[in-house]
C-alpha cells in the first residue's frame, strides 16, 4: 500500500523564546489594538482639526476620502471572496503545489481587488478612477506630438507655468503618463482599460511577494504568509490608482532580485540580475519615491551575502535611465521642480506635525491589524536575526526578518522626509503591500481571525467610506 505523503505545515517565521505561548498571543492582541488605536487618535485629532480649518485637505483624515455609507454591486462578491480565504485560504497554501500557489494567490487577490473596486460601481469604482480632474488619461491628448511632450516635460511641472500638467503627471517622473499613453496607442484607450490594467497588475504584487518570501525565507513560510497577501487591506487602493501597478512592477523588481541572488548558475544570476534592474529602473521613472526601494535591495543583497548579481543589475538600471535621457526627460530636474511644485499646492499647506502620525494611520488602514502584530513578532526577533547573520546561521530566518524591517525603514524614511504628506494609503502601497506577509509569524491556530480583521479592514473602509482611488 503506497504511503501517503506528509501533509505540509505552515510554520511560523521566528518561534517565539518566551516559554508561555499565551503571553506571545496576548502580545499580538495588544500590537494590533495598538494599531487601531493609533488609527482611532489621528481620526479624531484630524476630524478636530479639519472643524477649525481646512489645512488637511483630505475629506477625512488620515484618509482622503469622504463619509459615505453605502453598498454596492461588488459587495456580494467582497463578502463572498472574504469567506472563502477565511475558511480555506490557510489549508489551500498548505496544499497547493509549489507551482500552482503563486497563481492562486494571484487570482484570489485579484479577485479581492475587483469586488472591492466594483463596491462603487463599475463607473465610479473603475473606468472613472484615472479620468477624473489631476488624473493620467486627462493629459494623453498632449502626446500626439511624443518627442517635442517628452523634451518639454519638466517646463510644465510648476503650478505657474504655462498649460501646467495635471496632479498626477506632473507629481511623477514621465514613465507613469507614458505607461497610459502605451495603452491608448496600442487601442487600450479610455478609464475602463486604465482601470483593467491597474488592477490586474497590481493585484499581482501578492504573487511576487509569495515568489520572494519562497526563496529567501523558505516555501513553508511563504505558504502561511499567501493568505495573508492574498486579502490584503491594501486591494482598496490597488484598485483603482496607479500606484498598485507601481507596486507591482517594484514587487517583481525584488522577486527578479532574489532569484538572481539563490541562483547556482551564472547566467541564470545575469538574467535574473538584468531583469530586476529593468525593473528597478523602471520603477524609479515611475514614482520618484521607489528610489526608497534600495533599501530593500540592500537588505536582499546582505541576506544571501552575494553583491555579483550588482554586475548585470546596475548597469540595466543605467540603460534605463540612458533611454529616458536620451528622449529627452531630465530626472533630476524633474524632481528638483517637483519638490517646488509640492510647496505650491497642497504639501505646503498640509501640517508636517500631523502627517508625520496620520501617514502611519492610513499604513495601518493599507497594512491592517495583522500586520501590526506581525511587525510585533518581527522586532521582537530582530536581536536574534541579527546574531544569526553574524555567525552565518539559518539564513532563511534572516531574511524573514530583514526584508520586512526593510520594507518598515522604506516607510519611515517616505514619513521623516516631508515629501509624503497624505495619501499615503496609495502612495506607498510598493512597501505597505508587503507588511501583511509577517502575519504568517502568528499562531497557525490563529490565522483565521486575523484573517478575518484584515478583511473586515477592507471592508468596512470600502462600504464606510467614498474613498477618492
Amino acid at each position: 500500500m503506497p504511503s501517503t505523503p506528509p501533509t505540509r505545515s505552515p510554520l511560523p517565521l521566528y518561534e517565539p523564546a518566551a516559554p508561555d505561548p499565551g503571553s506571545g498571543r496576548r502580545l499580538d492582541l495588544a500590537a494590533g489594538a495598538a494599531a487601531l488605536a493609533l488609527f482611532a487618535m489621528v481620526a479624531s485629532v484630524g476630524a478636530y482639526l479639519l472643524s477649525r480649518s481646512p489645512s488637511l485637505h483630505v475629506g477625512w483624515p488620515p484618509l482622503e476620502a469622504d463619509w459615505g455609507p453605502h453598498l454596492g454591486p461588488g459587495t456580494p462578491a467582497a463578502v463572498a471572496v472574504a469567506a472563502l480565504a477565511v475558511g480555506y485560504g490557510p489549508r489551500l497554501a498548505a496544499r497547493l503545489p509549489s507551482r500552482a500557489l503563486p497563481w492562486a494567490t494571484w487570482a484570489a487577490a485579484m479577485a479581492w481587488t475587483w469586488s472591492l473596486a466594483l463596491v462603487d460601481g463599475w463607473q465610479r469604482g473603475v473606468a472613472g478612477r484615472l479620468t477624473g480632474s489631476g488624473e493620467y488619461l486627462r493629459g494623453l491628448d498632449r502626446f500626439q506630438h511624443f518627442s517635442s511632450t517628452v523634451h518639454d516635460f519638466t517646463g510644465h511641472i510648476l503650478i505657474n507655468s504655462p498649460n501646467n500638467w495635471g496632479t498626477h503627471i506632473a507629481g511623477h517622473p514621465i514613465g507613469a503618463v507614458l505607461t497610459f499613453v502605451g495603452l491608448d496607442r496600442i487601442g487600450l484607450g479610455g478609464g475602463a482599460w486604465a482601470g483593467a490594467f491597474c488592477i490586474t497588475a497590481g493585484s499581482s504584487a501578492a504573487a511576487a511577494v509569495l515568489v520572494t518570501l519562497r526563496l529567501l525565507a523558505g516555501e513553508n513560510r511563504a505558504r502561511a504568509a499567501a493568505p495573508f497577501l492574498a486579502l490584503a487591506p491594501g486591494a482598496v487602493w490597488v484598485g483603482v490608482s496607479a500606484d498598485g501597478y507601481f507596486a507591482a512592477v517594484a514587487a517583481w523588481a525584488l522577486a527578479l532580485l532574489a532569484l538572481a541572488t539563490t541562483r547556482t548558475r551564472a547566467w541564470q544570476t545575469a538574467v535574473a540580475a538584468s531583469a530586476s534592474g529593468l525593473l528597478l529602473g523602471a520603477a524609479v521613472y515611475l514614482s520618484y519615491g521607489l528610489t526608497l526601494l534600495a533599501i530593500p535591495v540592500l537588505a536582499v543583497l546582505l541576506c544571501t551575502r552575494r553583491a555579483r548579481p550588482l554586475l548585470y543589475l546596475l548597469p540595466a538600471c543605467a540603460a534605463v535611465a540612458l533611454v529616458f535621457t536620451l528622449l529627452g526627460f531630465n530626472w533630476w530636474q524633474a524632481y528638483g521642480l517637483l519638490k517646488t511644485r509640492y510647496y505650491q499646492g497642497y504639501g505646503g499647506v498640509r501640517p508636517y506635525a500631523y502627517w508625520m502620525w496620520g501617514n502611519l494611520g492610513a499604513v495601518v488602514a493599507a497594512a491592517g491589524v495583522a500586520a501590526a502584530a506581525g511587525m510585533r513578532r518581527v522586532l521582537a526577533a530582530a536581536p536574534s536575526a541579527i546574531r544569526q547573520w553574524r555567525r552565518h546561521a539559518d539564513p532563511q530566518a534572516v531574511a524573514a526578518v530583514a526584508l520586512p524591517c526593510a520594507l518598515l525603514l522604506a516607510v519611515l524614511a517616505a514619513d521623516l522626509s516631508g515629501m509624503s504628506k497624505a495619501e499615503t494609503e496609495r502612495i506607498w502601497l510598493p512597501f505597505t503591500l508587503w507588511l501583511p506577509a509577517t502575519a504568517a509569524l502568528l499562531p497557525a491556530r490563529d490565522h483565521r481571525g486575523w484573517l478575518s480583521a484584515q478583511a473586515a479592514t477592507a471592508l468596512l473602509i470600502n462600504h464606510l467610506l467614498l474613498t477618492d482611488w
